[in-house]
């Protein structure tokens, strides 16, 4: 018999989700933006002339 492979370990929330909110005082601002087809909690990326989602894939270009 084949040996499964361990896994990966629990998909969910990256570890490093703190470093998306800037926290001044009682004041909590987002860096980075929620994609607007997947909703909130999902963070796009932001590129040198583009913000991509890596859920869905959907990209804004900047002007």
């Amino acid at each position: 018999m084949v040996a499964k492979k361990a896994s990966a370990g629990k998909k969910g929330s990256s570890p490093n989700v703190s470093k998306y909110f800037k926290l001044d005082g009682n004041k909590l601002t987002r860096l980075k933006k929620n994609c607007s087809r997947c909703g909130k909690g999902v963070f796009m990326s932001r590129h040198k002339d583009r913000n991509t989602c890596g859920k869905c894939g959907l990209t804004e270009f900047n002007q």
